[in-house]
């Protein structure tokens, strides 16, 4: 007696609990968003490798032919100016590695938001090419990188990649909290239900028990980056990322700008530079091996950008850009003579959300840890590729089998779910729903058409199965 009582109060918790909503919600999420993941994980797998790629494609443009003494720096420059007189110099791009080219950047007004780098051997100023970049992106990077950011639709296609940040964690979470449940009401030691968390069930029969053990360890397995991925990405996606930007702002978030004001400029700063074209015709191009010197006495090594002051009397920048760990960001503004620090800002000082920010954004992108960081993307991309298949195979596995009930997949979990909760369950997650919602519009509207159509949905199936003769498994 006491134990039908036990599984009556059972079975009384388990409808009253959120695992039967968070089922459908995982099931739904997964057949509907996993195709825009798909996109997202193939893109990504693609773009991952794209520096090794970029060693190979442009060897002629990245490394340098001479050896011996590097020819001074404005010299370099000013060979780059005299090749590309069209344009107005905005940078130089110093890798520290002896076999680099030297990267002057070059803005140009029919390019718009790209820019025209050339490469110039710094042992003999000769040009080895010219690349049109987008901040330090080759050709090649920003091909795939558009590809995984917007399928080359513009604006429109930004709103694949969002949507699928938005739900990833979600689904992941969703899916986690379901397999760790399922094992936690299990009657076995905790040694056991650990061991079935982590690794797939070899034992178990062919069919959807094994398959959802392979979906559902490996999904386990992959969280903790999959949530990284989601987190980071949605950091710069459009409508997230604004939100994101605006909470920023409100703490106080970002990193200090470095001021290039000079307080008096000195004597000469106006020193005209005849064939330099744009802002260079106003700038003493001779400074800047005064100014790079200036930079590394205070502590700035490694790859840096030299920034070329955008009017005469104003200050160089020379900013360190070391993307991989430990990451080097500090920055400085020299004089015009290239004699002074006029203002600093180390990575050090930065506020911790634009720390987090650009440790996060910098692993996105596969260069925090190097090759490392290069292989765990691409075992992230090939892990949740596979989730998704067995997902999908699960779906199938479920169909019908019976001559008198064939369908081609299986049937979803029950509908109607969210009646059986508390009320105050039920009020605390309309709650949260809306203000995640507005947090991510794309996955606020993305969740009101799914009720909408799940709401549609389920008059059409009961009258169908009143019509079949069938029981109407999706009654409430």
């Amino acid at each position: 007696m006491a134990t039908e009582a036990d599984e009556a109060r059972g079975s009384v918790r388990a409808r009253r609990s959120i695992a039967p909503l968070l089922l459908r919600l995982h099931f739904y999420a997964g057949i509907l968003i996993a195709p825009f993941l798909v996109v997202a994980a193939v893109t990504g797998l693609l773009f991952v490798f794209t520096p090794q790629l970029d060693r190979l494609v442009y060897e002629d443009e990245f490394f340098a032919d001479g050896r011996g003494q590097q020819r001074p720096l404005a010299e370099q420059v000013q060979a780059a100016v005299a090749a590309h007189p069209e344009g107005s110099a905005g940078s130089m791009i110093l890798t520290g590695e002896d076999d680099r080219t030297t990267g002057v950047v070059f803005f140009v007004d029919a390019l718009g938001e790209k820019q025209d780098t050339v490469y110039v051997d710094p042992y003999t100023s000769e040009i080895h090419g010219s690349l049109v970049t987008w901040w330090g992106s080759t050709p090649l990077q920003t091909w795939f990188d558009d590809l995984h950011r917007n399928l080359h639709l513009g604006d429109l296609g930004l709103h694949y990649s969002e949507l699928a940040a938005s739900w990833l964690w979600v689904v992941v979470l969703g899916g986690a909290l379901l397999w760790l449940r399922r094992l936690r009401a299990g009657r076995e030691g905790r040694g056991r239900a650990v061991r079935r968390a982590l690794l797939p069930d070899l034992s178990a029969r062919r069919g959807v028990r094994r398959t959802r053990g392979w979906h559902a360890t490996t999904g386990l397995w992959l969280a903790a980056g999959l949530l990284i991925l989601s987190v980071t990405g949605l950091t710069w996606s459009r409508y997230a990322g604004g939100h994101f930007g605006d909470l920023v702002d409100a703490v106080g978030g970002h990193a200090a700008e470095l001021s290039t004001e000079v307080e008096q400029a000195p004597a000469g700063s106006g020193h005209h530079h005849d064939g330099t074209g744009g802002n260079a015709t106003a700038v003493d191009l001779t400074a800047i091996d005064r100014v790079v010197a200036t930079a590394r006495d205070a502590g700035l090594d490694g790859p840096i950008e030299v920034g070329l002051p955008a009017e005469a009397g104003a200050a160089w920048t020379v900013t360190q850009t070391d993307k991989q760990w430990p990451v080097r960001f500090d920055a400085v503004a020299v004089d015009p003579t290239g004699q002074k620090i006029t203002d600093r800002v180390d990575y050090a000082d930065w506020p911790t959300p634009a720390k987090l920010t650009r440790l996060g954004i910098n692993a996105h992108m596969g260069t925090l840890f190097g090759l490392a960081n290069q292989i765990l993307l691409a075992a992230l991309a090939i892990g949740l590729l596979c989730v998704i298949v067995w997902g999908y195979r699960m779906w199938w596995q479920r169909r019908p089998t019976r001559a008198d009930r064939t369908r081609p997949v299986g049937t979803p979990p029950a509908r109607g779910a969210w009646r059986h909760l508390p009320p105050w369950a039920l009020a605390v997650g309309v709650v949260v729903a809306a203000a995640v919602g507005w947090a991510l519009p794309l996955l606020g509207l993305s969740l009101a058409a799914f009720l909408v159509i799940d709401l549609a949905a389920g008059p059409l199936t009961r009258a169908r199965a009143r019509l079949r003769g069938l029981p109407d498994q999706n009654r409430v």
